[in-house]
């Protein structure tokens, strides 16, 4: 199952920067590609928000 960004990301690219796959995409709000993520949830742990959750 892969991992999404929700609107209480503030962009401040953690996520990015520990994605194994560079799954992460920057914009406005960062964005995962569900055919790139491997779900390891490395993201989730990383991000400062507690924007990213299990889709």
């Amino acid at each position: 199952m892969a991992y999404k960004i929700t609107e209480s990301c503030v962009a401040c690219g953690t996520c990015a920067g520990e994605c194994p796959v560079g799954a992460i995409s920057e914009g406005d709000i960062y964005s995962i590609n569900p055919d790139t993520c491997i779900s390891c949830g490395t993201c989730a742990g990383a991000c400062p928000t507690g924007a990213i959750v299990e889709e």
